[in-house]
């Protein structure tokens, strides 16, 4: 059959920077930091005692008592996020078909703090081992896909897709391929992650993943400065409604942009660090801008992975070269993790979001926080220093990298 057109129809986001898309979009253009003391457990045992959390979050204001017990946090984010993006879309649903609408969610990790927390009690229970009956629904990673389709009634595709840090992206490309195959009309996509606690920090504290710059988290995130000294975790979701081109013209609906192409590669290299010549990444981007029917020169705009980690900086940017070309030099690159933190299987969707606000504004979001440019990057990229860069962005394409060597890429294109 025909491939069918694919167009982004609604956004919504809870994330360290904002609460729902027009404080995310804003606080992206002045380069805020995300980063802040953890305030969500005790850390002071911890090498890494900050993170970019999510700020003045009140569940009661989302949800009620009887709901906040069956939902572990990264599913509450996701419920948020997905409800501002369905929201947006502004569908009238006496004439939606739900069986034509599904929901592809992603989640990294799912829920750690409710597994850590029953582990806890269960160690510290005594002779009868107790559990609460909402543990596995809690933590399971498919939850938060089952729940936004409950709430909705939506009856398409509905699964979740877990690449670690790549797992958004994953999602994105899953949503993408059932609409233009004609799986479904409509889905709702996005992740959300909860990664801010004690077996999450002291994980990857271990693997020394993770910046300790405790002094000064706001400057923690610094994407390819030579000083970097790791990651710096945060939390939250994003969400997008992915239509396709017909259905939503039927109705009206506005148009941010349109989900044109992705690529999926393994390194197939080491569990955790990324192939040093981004031989993996290479074929990810590779394999999106052939499947979105366009030329390396068409891409305005890249946000990379940019994790602010020794290896993986330099070898992403390799292989954005290598892929790019000579035109590398006409495009920007930012790192928004410089301003989030890197919210891990929620990263790709949060990510997505800063693509659609430079295709949509002309705002290309900065890369704060590289106070001296690592010897090893080539000077002549334009990262997007200190500064957002207003232009026009008729093509954008994200990164996103998980453990395992997992790579995806999507491209968005101006409608």
């Amino acid at each position: 059959m025909a491939e069918r057109r694919v167009v982004v129809t609604g956004i919504g986001t809870i994330n360290p920077l904002g609460n729902n898309i027009e404080e995310y979009f804003s606080n992206l253009e002045k380069g805020v930091s995300g980063a802040a003391p953890i305030t969500h457990f005790d850390a002071e045992k911890f090498k890494t005692r900050f993170a970019c959390e999510v700020k003045d979050y009140d569940p009661a204001q989302y949800f009620d008592r009887k709901e906040v017990r069956k939902y572990d946090l990264f599913t509450q984010y996701a419920l948020i996020a997905a409800t501002q993006a369905v929201e947006d879309a502004a569908f009238d649903f006496e004439k939606l078909d739900k069986e034509q609408v599904g929901v592809i969610w992603a989640s990294g990790i799912g829920g750690l703090k409710s597994f850590f927390d029953e582990c806890i009690g269960y160690a510290e229970g005594g002779m009868t081992p107790r559990f609460s009956p909402f543990f596995i629904p809690r933590m399971i990673s498919d939850i938060a896909a089952g729940f936004i389709s409950m709430k909705y009634g939506f009856m398409g595709p509905n699964y979740c897709t877990v690449s670690a840090c790549a797992s958004s992206n994953h999602g994105l490309i899953a949503a993408f391929d059932a609409i233009r195959y004609g799986k479904a009309d409509v889905i709702v996509t996005g992740g959300s992650e909860a990664a801010v606690n004690e077996p999450s920090v002291g994980g990857f504290n271990s693997m020394q993943a993770l910046s300790t710059r405790n002094d000064d988290p706001a400057h923690a995130s610094r994407p390819f400065d030579k000083d970097r000294d790791g990651f710096v975790v945060g939390e939250g979701a994003g969400a997008l409604v992915l239509e396709e081109l017909e259905h939503a013209k039927a109705r009206g609906a506005k148009i941010y942009c349109e989900f044109v192409g992705g690529g999926e590669s393994a390194d197939a290299h080491h569990f955790t660090a990324p192939h040093p010549e981004g031989v993996g990444a290479m074929k990810a981007m590779r394999d999106a801008i052939k499947d979105a029917g366009i030329q390396p020169q068409d891409i305005d705009y890249v946000n990379v992975h940019g994790t602010s980690t020794p290896l993986g900086d330099i070898a992403e940017l390799k292989a954005v070269k290598g892929v790019l070309g000579d035109h590398v030099y006409e495009a920007n690159i930012s790192s928004t993790k410089s301003m989030t933190g890197h919210l891990l299987g929620a990263t790709g969707a949060v990510e997505a979001l800063a693509c659609i606000m430079a295709i949509t504004k002309g705002i290309v979001p900065p890369t704060i926080n590289c106070a001296e440019l690592d010897p090893e990057i080539d000077p002549k990229l334009n990262l997007t220093l200190d500064k957002p860069q207003h232009r026009e962005v008729k093509c954008a394409l994200s990164n996103t990298f998980g453990f395992g060597g997992h790579n995806a890429t999507v491209i968005f294109r101006k409608f």
